[in-house]
């Protein structure tokens, strides 16, 4: 069942994603739409279709998700990142942050966390959603993002469409997001705007032109597209259309699900601590898998996986 004791969402006066200040009125500004982890396949399937995402509140239970955080928050408090005398699980914010993804220094093998995002639970409910057998990809993306701009707007299949495009991404925070924390921003209805954004979604952050004179810098590693979309999140909803929408605020045990097209970024952190979150992706285990994040130690965006081609 959901809680009911939450408080009516009450928008700061700002938010900001990149840097910039994003329109706040009704018609350019929202909340996800809620839906509830034991729905029937046949409408979760139809929710995917329609906005791009589910957003399961209480998917897993908040002790469950506590213990996790704890395990996190006491990494980073031993790897010098949060304010000195402050309690590890504020996750305050001592001014360096944490790198991401493949920079990031957080435990790949933590046995609380791989329980959680590859568990028994959640890999049940992509094997009902999906129809069969599922896998996951090996390599877990944290975000620990501290004070100051979020994750640029992007689509994760420029990142990992390899194999197969049937691929999921699960968002989960490891804490409250409040709105000024700077949650998950997404935007309505990008999933359906694959020819307008042919242009992006055709690339591949590891591909390069050889027929371009710059080729051997990016095949060396010395250039490199970092994958984002837009830094301009009001341009670009200009140019597609859609509010860009978030929670007024994701609360532990929530799941964030969505596909490969959907528009997404996140909110500025206005706060002096930690946003602290994870992304894992899932898939039928009978498709073909990006080899860039599987494995015992996955080798991800090196310029070994470089690869060339006429543009």
């Amino acid at each position: 069942m959901f809680a009911t004791d939450h408080p009516a969402p009450v928008v700061p006066a700002s938010l900001c994603a990149n840097g910039l200040p994003l329109d706040l009125s009704p018609e350019k500004f929202g909340f996800l739409r809620e839906t509830k982890p034991d729905e029937p396949v046949a409408t979760l399937h139809q929710r995917m279709d329609d906005d791009g995402y589910l957003y399961l509140r209480e998917f897993w239970s908040r002790d469950r998700v506590q213990a996790v955080r704890d395990s996190v928050t006491t990494q980073l408090a031993r790897l010098g990142f949060l304010k000195p005398g402050t309690p590890p699980d504020e996750a305050c914010f001592d001014g360096r942050e944490v790198g991401r993804a493949m920079g990031n220094p957080l435990d790949q093998h933590n046995p609380l966390l791989r329980d959680l995002v590859f568990g028994a639970k959640i890999t049940d409910f992509f094997q009902a959603f999906l129809g069969g057998n599922v896998r996951h990809f090996d390599f877990i993306w944290f975000r620990t993002k501290g004070h100051g701009v979020g994750s640029a707007i992007h689509c994760d299949l420029v990142y990992m469409g390899r194999g197969t495009h049937n691929l999921y991404t699960t968002w989960v925070p490891l804490g409250d997001v409040t709105l000024e924390l700077g949650g998950l921003l997404v935007l309505e209805g990008s999933h359906k705007k694959g020819e307008q954004l042919k242009p992006y979604l055709s690339r591949d952050v590891d591909d390069y032109c050889t027929n371009r004179e710059d080729a051997a810098d990016y095949a060396s590693g010395k250039k490199w597209w970092d994958g984002t979309l837009s830094k301009n999140a009001t341009s670009l909803q200009e140019s597609l259309g859609g509010r860009w929408l978030t929670s007024p605020q994701f609360r532990m045990g929530d799941a964030m699900i969505f596909n490969m097209t959907l528009v997404h970024g996140s909110l500025d952190n206005q706060t002096d601590r930690f946003r602290i979150s994870t992304d894992t992706r899932y898939q039928l285990a009978a498709e073909p898998a990006d080899e860039r994040w599987i494995g015992e130690k996955p080798p991800g965006h090196i310029t070994a996986q470089r690869r060339g081609r006429v543009c």
